[in-house]
């Protein structure tokens, strides 16, 4: 190619890649649904996005060294502390027991169904193995299960990425041996790989301890750091064993991440924008090598595979799995109902099937495209009946809002009785023992922990803590908790307002969601409170006096919309109104207020 048409065919890439990611955003469906068709159309229209021809023989190393970093990502999000009692047994189970029934029936499957050689078909069937945190985790973002069923769906999708990579390259090396080598080398094999993965991702945990303890990088050369020493362990151990680099990432993040020895913040905005564009450009990049002459004969034996996989394999690994373990019948069933192919199921089979079609494997041909079906069809149908099966069985979060509010004045302490009162679960946390015994006297529930693990959010997960709001009289620690906080939960968080003379450290140089307005600081509301000022709630509905501050709305389904100096919400019928009255209006002890 030349340079022109390679230049065309990088930037196309990352135009569609992006642009995917956008349109999916907008329409709220998973990225996976938009960037496998545009990849595709775009590969079938437009010879110069070809990895083949960009990258020529680069581009499967460069595909195993981004899906490294993608579990890297992984792994830092894998919590060890809640990998524990059945949620253990069942994780355990889906990795081992649920990837020999999917190998295996489906490797039985493939013969029939798409006309393959049976070397073909084992090698299809070891490909199927994988789901992978890329997919599920979306999915399950836009679902909201219950927390233990969200926690073993991720682990698995997080571990079965490296297993079924290392499963797809001992087939591979089987199936173009001829399968000449016993079952037993095979599993010597496969341990080894094992081992090797094991053991670097050991090393790497040890570099990146170096890197980031030792030499004491700052946030952006250690951010660097880390993706430098991934990619460099993943490499050296691919060079060793192919595709051991996959648990060696995995390790590596998960040491980051639960070794108390590092206390780090590792999952920075870096790493969610890099694997975010990194699978965008794998996604289009793998499904442009997929031709439509490619899938004239395998769509429908694909979907049929892929029905007999839905709705026979995946129920019955899901039933071995949780089999005499404290779940429920409906969260047993929603992990039969979630199962998604991803991106090691697309690379390995870019990967390998091109080889074992050289090497004239019968119906090797057939493995990149039917993986592709099976991607699209299992993303497209889990993406769009998850959320349905999700609250027919019973297993969704509550939508109602769960708001943690950090601090422990009295007009915090109303606050919180007035949310209650309005029908919601009020969490709350303060330091001062005085803050603390105050907030025990009216009966409201106080978070367990320290300040810093209630302000970095891990306490607040565990509670399904749906919205954080820093009400301390402390103006630095809430712009500095906040901005911590932002970004690790999946509500919002949002802190009061300082006074605009204010002379703390960081506050008057820092933005963010500020609460009520410029007027209604953290100081001008304990002023006010002081005054006999109170807070009350009524109907949204009813007109409330022009002297009377809107706080907050909640929604008749129970979500909670603060006012902000940004935007200030507008009540519908069945909404709740939580206000501030001026001090002339008394009474600080009825919180549902007749109203005028």
């Amino acid at each position: 190619m030349t340079t022109n048409q390679v230049l065309i065919g990088v930037g196309l890439t990352l135009v569609l890649a992006v642009g995917s990611q956008i349109l999916a955003g907008r329409l709220r469906i998973p990225a996976l649904i938009v960037l496998l068709p545009v990849g595709f159309a775009a590969g079938a229209l437009v010879d110069e996005l070809d990895p083949q021809r960009l990258l020529g023989p680069a581009f499967s190393p460069l595909v195993s060294l981004a899906v490294a970093v993608i579990l890297y990502d992984a792994g830092l999000g894998l919590d060890l502390r809640r990998l524990k009692g059945h949620t253990r047994r069942v994780v355990v189970r889906l990795i081992w027991v649920g990837a020999l029934i999917t190998w295996v029936l489906g490797t039985l499957l493939a013969v029939p169904l798409l006309g393959m050689d049976r070397r073909a078909a084992l090698m299809l069937g070891a490909i199927l193995v994988v789901s992978g945190p890329t997919v599920v985790g979306p999915l399950l973002g836009f679902v909201r299960p219950k927390e233990r069923l969200q926690h073993i769906l991720v682990w698995e999708g997080s571990l079965i990425d490296p297993v079924g990579g290392i499963l797809g390259a001992l087939v591979f090396h089987l199936v173009s041996a001829s399968t000449q080598r016993h079952v037993g080398s095979g599993a010597v094999e496969f341990i080894a790989s094992v081992g090797v993965g094991l053991a670097g991702g050991v090393a790497g945990a040890g570099l990146l301890w170096v890197l980031l303890r030792g030499l004491r990088l700052g946030e952006i050369l250690g951010t660097t750091a880390q993706l430098a020493a991934v990619i460099a362990v993943a490499a050296f151990c691919d060079v060793v064993r192919e595709d051991s680099g996959l648990i060696a990432a995995v390790m590596m993040g998960l040491a980051v991440a639960n070794l108390p020895q590092f206390d780090v913040p590792a999952r920075r905005p870096f790493f969610e924008t890099l694997v975010s564009l990194i699978l965008g450009l794998l996604f289009i990049s793998i499904s442009a090598t997929v031709t439509p002459q490619s899938l004239r004969h395998v769509v429908l034996p694909a979907l049929g595979l892929t029905a007999v996989l839905v709705l026979l394999v995946r129920p019955l690994v899901a039933f071995v799995s949780t089999l005499g373990t404290d779940l429920t019948r409906g969260e047993r069933g929603f992990i039969g109902w979630m199962a998604p192919r991803g991106i090691v199921a697309a690379a390995t089979a870019s990967t390998f099937s091109a080889t074992l079609v050289a090497k004239g494997i019968g119906g090797a041909s057939k493995i990149l495209p039917a993986t592709f079906v099976v991607i699209v069809a299992t993303v497209t149908l889990y993406g769009l009946t998850a959320s349905a099966v999700a609250r027919r069985l019973g297993v969704v979060r509550p939508s109602r809002s769960r708001p943690l509010l950090v601090g422990g004045e009295p007009w915090v302490v109303d606050l919180a009785m007035a949310l209650r009162t309005a029908g919601l679960e009020v969490l709350m946390w303060a330091g001062p023992d005085r803050q603390r015994e105050r907030i025990g006297r009216a009966g409201l529930e106080l978070a367990p922990g320290e300040l810093l693990a209630a302000a970095t959010g891990e306490e607040a997960e565990v509670e399904g803590i749906t919205a954080v709001f820093f009400l301390t009289a402390e103006d630095d620690f809430n712009v500095l908790a906040a901005t911590v906080l932002r970004g690790s939960i999946e509500g919002s968080v949002h802190r009061v307002g300082s006074p605009r003379e204010s002379l703390g450290v960081v506050t008057p140089f820092t933005g963010g969601e500020i609460l009520f307005g410029a007027e209604l600081t953290g100081a001008a509301l304990t002023r006010r409170y002081e005054e006999g000022a109170s807070i009350v709630t009524r109907p949204a509905d009813r007109a409330a006096p022009a002297d009377w501050d809107l706080l907050f709305l909640v929604r008749g389904d129970g979500r909670l919309t603060p006012v902000t100096e940004a935007s200030r919400p507008l009540p519908r019928p069945g909404d709740v109104a939580v206000l501030l009255t001026p001090a002339a209006a008394g009474g600080r002890s009825a919180h549902l207020a007749a109203g005028p």
